[in-house]
């Protein structure tokens, strides 16, 4: 009690973000009881028929779910390893450049997709990759490279989705690298340039090697997204083309729940990927307490 006396500015300034956290979520934790009933909104949750776990049959019985769960997988690995690769190769390249001024630049230019929304990516994305006068294909049609959809073929929108992700966020994953890099005792270099070691054999088993622990604990702890691969920008550039390889779990809920009333089956759906993501976090920090003594507490 004399420590809250004494701390109580601390405690009334994080008062907005703990209910922030109990209206938006806690209270709608009550909601998972539809996933084991047939529900139907003028019935409400108490009046709806209780059906056990036959959602959850269902949604290993539908073709569309599995799908969905393949795509998902998919696509989240794919952007977890390019992710992680590129932050990684491109802080390498940064960390030799000598100029700051040119260095900065560069650094505030690659962070900036970051702050942009995919509500004004996916629309300046439609644009220019459109296959009828898009900017990108009225270019390879230069070259005699007829045109692509981007956006309508499946395989073509995973790849975009991917490069697209990847662009966005590689800058301000940098940053993780960089701090990492900054650690570094110059001591080593000045010990590896009297032996005679040139640039590159500095990078390849000074700067490298540094940078390994903090990509194991990046990459480990990225393994408790893997199902979430993206909602804001797969539903903001996905069509009913592309459903066979780009639809994702919390889209397929979005369409399964909202638009197609469903909400029982899709509070099911969304409550497995819950279920499956907090095993493969609490997995994750292990992995990464394990190979990198990486812990929170």
């Amino acid at each position: 009690m004399r420590q809250l006396k004494r701390h109580w500015p601390f405690h009334l300034m994080i008062l907005p973000s703990l209910v922030f956290l109990i209206l938006f979520s806690y209270l709608p934790m009550a909601g998972i009881v539809m996933a084991f009933q047939d529900f139907k909104p003028r019935l409400g949750i108490t009046g709806s028929e209780w059906i056990g776990l036959d959602n959850f049959r269902y949604m290993f019985e539908r073709e569309d779910s599995l799908e969905v769960i393949w795509n998902t997988l998919v696509i989240a690995v794919l952007k977890i390893i390019f992710n992680l690769a590129a932050p990684f190769i491109f802080a390498l390249f940064l960390n030799e450049v000598r100029k700051e001024l040119f260095k900065r630049y560069v650094q505030t230019m690659v962070y900036l997709p970051h702050f942009l929304s995919w509500v004004i990516l996916g629309g300046i994305l439609i644009d220019i990759l459109s296959s009828d006068g898009g900017f990108v294909n009225r270019i390879l049609g230069m070259v005699g490279i007829g045109p692509i959809f981007f956006l309508g073929e499946g395989n073509w929108f995973r790849f975009t989705v991917i490069v697209s992700e990847v662009w966005k966020e590689f800058g301000y994953g940098t940053i993780v690298f960089l701090a990492a890099l900054s650690n570094i005792n110059p001591s080593l270099y000045e010990a590896a340039e009297v032996d005679g070691a040139s640039r590159w054999k500095q990078t390849l088993h000074i700067t490298m090697p540094s940078m390994v622990p903090m990509a194991i604990v990046v990459g480990t702890l990225a393994l408790g997204n893997i199902l979430n691969a993206g909602f804001d920008q797969i539903f903001n550039l996905y069509n009913p083309l592309v459903y066979d390889k780009g639809d994702i779990i919390d889209t397929f809920v979005y369409r399964t729940a909202i638009i197609s009333g469903e909400m029982g089956f899709g509070t099911a759906v969304g409550l497995f990927k819950s279920i499956i993501s907090m095993i493969l976090i609490f997995v994750s920090y292990r992995m990464a307490y394990k190979w990198a003594n990486y812990r929170i507490f």
